[in-house]
């Protein structure tokens, strides 16, 4: 921090009086400089602005900075737009050459054909979540695991829809959030095989950190999806963790295992629900939750 401070004809008493050297007028201090109200002498000033920085919740504040990085982005944000705000009160000639200076923006803004595929890998990893309703965290995190995949050689020979679709797979298996391949895939345009195909690839060569998922992390989402009572759900979770606990539920389908449960406790709650029912709400066929609620109750005969 630097202080200019201006000597003047005056003595000490009288500055210490907040009066200006100049012209005796009253001195203003704000918020990074002392001057004059009268004749504007700007008596000391602080070059380092000690105001807030790109976020302000007051009106009259304004905002020094652009927006914060985001992963969401191929350069991260940081990149510049050319606005329509001045467009109105321009000739027609000069609106024309905003119009040519902003179609050479936007092709500048990919160095090669490496930042244009990121770019579309990001966009698609960005309808994905925003179509399953995931959260931003984790839409950050998928972005970041397709710039892994990429920076590893990943995509040649290899859908970039599928990758990003298997990038925001990886992204919930490595949070724990229940969402089968079925339901990324309704969303996903380089279809169901490719999806596997694209994760098993991710998995196996940037070793995701994913644990196995097990029927109570799948059994709220299927109890919801088929609005099941609390009576109905704290049963089901009772038989979902006693099945983890005597190790049945190891090599099974999660989430089948879950509508299983969900379904004998229905049984056994007098809540009259279907089979077909739970098995659509679990993304399982008939005969799979069928056969886990067999596996069940001969737990409970156990």
């Amino acid at each position: 921090m630097r202080e200019h401070v201006y000597e003047s004809r005056f003595d000490e008493d009288v500055q210490s009086n907040d009066q200006c050297p100049e012209c005796s007028g009253t001195v203003r201090t704000n918020t990074h400089e002392t001057c004059c109200e009268a004749c504007g002498l700007v008596i000391s000033e602080d070059e380092l602005d000690r105001g807030p920085e790109w976020r302000s919740f007051e009106i009259d504040e304004k905002r020094r900075t652009g927006a914060p990085r985001s992963e969401r982005f191929h350069d991260r944000g940081l990149s510049t737009e050319i606005g329509y705000a001045t467009d109105g009160g321009c000739s027609p000639e000069k609106r024309r050459r905003l119009g040519r200076l902003r179609m050479r923006h936007k092709r500048s803004r990919y160095e090669s054909k490496r930042d244009r595929n990121l770019a579309h890998g990001l966009g698609e990893i960005d309808r994905i979540t925003s179509a399953l309703g995931l959260s931003d965290s984790l839409r950050d995190q998928a972005s970041r695991l397709f710039r892994s995949a990429q920076n590893a050689d990943l995509l040649p020979g290899r859908s970039i829809e599928s990758m990003a679709a298997a990038a925001v797979f990886g992204a919930c298996r490595c949070n724990g959030l229940a969402r089968t391949l079925d339901e990324i895939a309704q969303y996903a345009r380089g279809g169901y095989s490719g999806l596997v195909n694209a994760y098993k690839v991710l998995n196996r060569e940037l070793g995701l950190p994913t644990q196995p998922m097990t029927p109570l992390e799948y059994l709220p989402r299927v109890a919801a999806a088929v609005a099941a009572p609390d009576r109905v759900r704290r049963r089901a979770r009772e038989l979902a963790e006693w099945a983890e606990v005597s190790g049945v539920v190891s090599g099974k389908h999660p989430a089948g295992f879950a509508g299983a449960c969900l379904y004998v406790a229905a049984n056994e709650r007098a809540w009259d629900v279907t089979n077909r029912e739970i098995a659509e709400a679990a993304d399982a066929c008939v005969a799979t939750v069928r056969a886990h609620r067999e596996r069940v109750r001969e737990l409970e005969n156990v």
